[in-house]
């Protein structure tokens, strides 16, 4: 998959193409489905596929201090894009002038004089343009007037409820990363580097990573939970009990993502992991002694082991 980073970069002459447009955050079924419809009607055409997307977060930009939590950084989202098989990921640069682009704008000069569009595949809620002014029924009418097709890709949802990435971020910032998952299409991801906590795992005999994430990262309910640890060049996941809070029975403050990793006895500190989100096993607890935490904990290990086995 080729990567361009603006459409500017975009070979003149080569050719025509099939466009998707979106954040793409979480690159869940939803947006599975509308990249998938991108890729096959490339295929059919012998055109070439590309996926518009947008850094930072728009909604960064047009109400600064409104970023959403982020479900997928930009190299897993391209990552998982590319796995769909998108020949071209343009990541657009939205910056303050790109947003009060006029959406006829945003056609003529991004998906006509750029990117060479014969067909344009976005999903039914899609929006573009300087305050979101456009629709699909509006890129229709541009699509005559400019020559290139318009495919309405409908929203995926089960048991009445449309996934998107709000409903995602929702369903982890409520601790049912089961739900997240259904909607994902696979576990909630979440990254960070290892660096050093306070020890207090290692002295109750349960030593931890200590997640550092990224400060817009979707960080799942205080809790404990089951996950699949990833870490980069081993193709076999671990196992870890996580827990993410504060640490309330020592008075903690600061909320963290600790993960004690089952059946490994390595150096983990300065390495960057993936936890993948399986199952919420329970809520945090104050306890009153170290003992029943200890006892606590090691019943959480049980419990992981089970969810994951």
């Amino acid at each position: 998959m080729q990567r361009w980073r603006g459409y500017d970069a975009a070979p003149g002459g080569w050719g025509r193409s099939v466009v998707t447009i979106g954040v793409f955050d979480g690159v869940h079924q939803g947006h599975q489905a509308t990249i998938g419809h991108a890729v096959a009607r490339a295929g059919e055409l012998g055109v070439t596929s590309v996926v518009v997307t947008f850094d930072p977060h728009p909604a960064e930009v047009v109400r600064p201090g409104s970023h959403p939590a982020v479900l997928t950084e930009p190299a897993r989202k391209a990552e998982l894009i590319e796995a769909l098989g998108v020949d071209v990921l343009c990541v657009v640069p939205f910056t303050p002038e790109f947003s009060r682009l006029p959406a006829e704008e945003f056609a003529h000069d991004v998906l006509v004089e750029h990117l060479h569009a014969a067909r344009v595949v976005v999903g039914d809620n899609f929006r573009f343009g300087h305050r979101a002014a456009g629709d699909v029924a509006l890129l229709e009418r541009l699509g005559r007037t400019f020559g290139f097709a318009v495919e309405g890709a409908p929203l995926v949802s089960a048991a009445g409820t449309v996934f998107s990435s709000t409903y995602i971020r929702s369903c982890v910032d409520a601790g049912d990363v089961m739900a997240a998952a259904v909607a994902l299409g696979r576990p909630h991801r979440l990254e960070g580097v290892v660096v050093r906590g306070d020890q207090r795992g290692r002295e109750l005999g349960f030593p931890t990573a200590n997640l550092l994430c990224h400060r817009y990262a979707a960080i799942p309910a205080d809790g404990i939970y089951a996950a699949r640890l990833v870490r980069r060049g081993h193709r076999e996941p671990l196992m870890a009990a996580v827990s993410v809070g504060t640490n309330p029975t020592f008075s903690g403050r600061e909320r963290r993502v600790e993960a004690y990793v089952l059946d490994f006895a390595g150096d983990l500190y300065g390495e960057r992991l993936a936890l993948d989100f399986v199952a919420h096993l329970r809520g945090q607890v104050r306890y009153d002694s170290i003992e029943p935490l200890v006892a606590q904990i090691a019943e959480d290990v049980e419990r992981t082991r089970l969810a994951l086995g």
